[in-house]
């Protein structure tokens, strides 16, 4: 019972718009305040982590208007999770964008961080689906001007291509709430889980589209193969900070999938059961061959990242397809760790880029440059990371991916894929990170390519920016060493999300409400009467006729 739960939206939004109102001259204060605010946003997330750790779902009614008829926000272990990682992750990187000065080299860059955060957040909470795209239209907007921040035609035509695959995936979202609401009546998550468990044999086709479609539109967004297009080039031009960021965007396709898929869609669903999984599964396993094929035949670290980050979302959805609990508790781990890492790689590169002339990310022999070797420990466990060897919290997911797909048909091919793309990754990221940081040639020597640099550029500012990247580092040490209690509240998390009732009953009939009538049951699970967990037992005629 808090208003703390809309707080991860609020102060966000209002950061965004002081800052942009206020202080679009003065780049101290905009820094002084955006830090202050991230810190402040961890500190409610925190809090609300450890609120939701007990087991309690909450629900914050918008405008007093309780569910299914008004907007809702709903925490539970998984939002509050999410909530948290992406706070960190955004202090981390504004510390970066400091430090390095990336904020001075275009407009408005923590406001539209602010913005950002405040879309990814309300993602990550809303009980609506339809709020659903609200929060990623407004988490896009905000990466689009983040995408072109400090210009150039490279990044212009990189965040061309991002702008055109995403609103083609906005288009697709509302076709697929068009057609859900058309047969069921509502959006609201919890209620779409009632109604669709009763949907009639006649409206099973068109159920069926509007999860196929939602399907499509959340892979989209999570860079799932066929549709990932958008993503290497995207990534491998958009300024590290930003890239940084977006190392959780993809998690809120994995998240929506995750969420959508367990609560409304769920696993024992007769109109999706024989889709949804065969359709991950496949698409995932194709990505990791893909997206490891791309970073052993790139010729740049940025390029290598982004299909590094292609490769991992594979890896996330293979555990994910299956949809049960162990599965969903490994991939929530290799969740956490792949954000971390991804978010590590590109700062780590961007690092190499400020040092050499030019911002040269390519294998090309060029001379030494200053904190080389910090910069290089930086790198490659970096690199060990997302490969998935010891001792690293890689090793640790990939190894829980593996245990939890056993059981599973077709687990040897599975097994295969993982094993043997980890091989390749080793070699390409072993290929990059040697062509980089030890095939370097004195200053003085002609280089073998004319369009190669000479002289070693001056140092940058390296205070703020190493310690973002180390922090990030100490969370992966973090997560490997806890990996035990970690797993504790990832299982239980899995379990939260796999009991359904629990979750409609909150949200809507649930004591533990903020705002409407607590003792008006006619909107609520009571309406539809008693509930199993897996939809409803006992539904009035009227409510079937609707």
């Amino acid at each position: 019972m808090t208003h703390w739960i809309i707080a991860p939206i609020v102060l966000p939004a209002v950061l965004a718009a002081v800052i942009v109102m206020s202080m679009r001259h003065h780049v101290l204060l905009q820094r002084i305040f955006s830090i202050a605010g991230l810190t402040a946003l961890i500190a409610i997330a925190a809090g609300l982590a450890v609120q939701s750790s007990g087991g309690t779902i909450e629900v914050y009614d918008l405008g007093n208007w309780p569910a299914p008829f008004g907007i809702v926000l709903v925490l539970d272990r998984l939002s509050a999770m999410m909530v948290l990682l992406t706070a960190v992750l955004a202090l981390v990187v504004t510390l970066y964008a400091t430090g390095t000065d990336w904020d001075r080299r275009g407009n408005h860059f923590h406001a539209l961080m602010q913005f950002q955060v405040m879309g990814i957040m309300g993602a990550f909470l809303t009980g609506d689906i339809f709020n659903l795209f609200v929060f990623f239209e407004i988490l896009l907007i905000a990466s689009y001007g983040l995408m072109i921040h400090a210009g150039g035609t490279r990044r212009l035509r990189a965040g061309l291509q991002y702008v055109v695959f995403n609103l083609l995936g906005s288009t697709l979202f509302l076709f697929a709430l068009g057609t859900i609401y058309a047969t069921t009546g509502t959006l609201n998550m919890a209620d779409l889980a009632v109604r669709v468990a009763e949907i009639p044999e006649s409206d099973i086709a068109l159920i069926r589209i509007g999860a196929v479609l939602l399907l499509t539109v959340f892979a989209i967004k999570a860079a799932l193969l066929p549709l990932h297009f958008w993503l290497p080039e995207t990534y491998a031009e958009a300024p590290a900070p930003v890239t940084a960021l977006f190392a959780v965007m993809t998690k809120v396709g994995a998240y929506s999938i995750l969420r959508v898929y367990t609560l409304i869609f769920g696993p024992d669903l007769r109109a999706t059961a024989d889709v949804v999984t065969p359709l991950l599964m496949g698409a995932a396993l194709i990505t990791i061959i893909i997206g490891m094929i791309g970073v052993l035949g790139t010729n740049r670290l940025g390029r290598l990242a982004a299909f590094s980050v292609i490769a991992s979302m594979g890896t996330v959805f293979v555990a994910m397809s299956s949809f049960t609990p162990e599965t969903t508790s490994a991939t929530l781990y290799y969740i956490l760790h792949s954000t971390l890492a991804t978010a590590l790689l590109f700062l780590t590169v961007d690092m190499v880029r400020e040092r050499r002339q030019g911002s040269s990310d390519g294998y090309a022999t060029l001379p030494a440059f200053h904190q080389q070797g910090l910069i290089a420990a930086l790198f490659f466990a970096a690199a060990i990371a997302m490969v998935g060897m010891p001792p690293l919290s890689g090793f640790v997911g990939k190894l829980l991916i593996l245990k939890a797909v056993w059981p599973l048909p077709g687990a040897a091919a599975i097994w295969a894929v993982i094993l043997i793309t980890s091989l390749v990754a080793i070699v390409g990221f072993g290929q990059g990170g040697s062509a980089v940081f030890w095939k370097t040639r004195p200053a003085d020597e002609e280089p073998s390519d004319e369009n190669a640099p000479v002289e070693t550029p001056p140092a940058p500012k390296q205070g703020l920016a190493f310690t973002a990247a180390f922090s990030l580092l100490a969370g992966i040490i973090l997560l490997t060493v806890f990996a035990g209690p970690v797993m504790g509240y990832l299982n239980a998390t899995s379990a939260q999300l796999y009991e359904r009732q629990g979750y409609i009953s909150a949200v809507l009939t649930g004591p533990d409400r903020i705002g409407g009538d607590k003792g008006d049951k006619g909107h609520g699970a009571d309406a539809y009467g008693d509930t199993d967990g897996h939809g409803v037992t006992d539904t009035p005629a009227a409510e079937k006729e609707h």
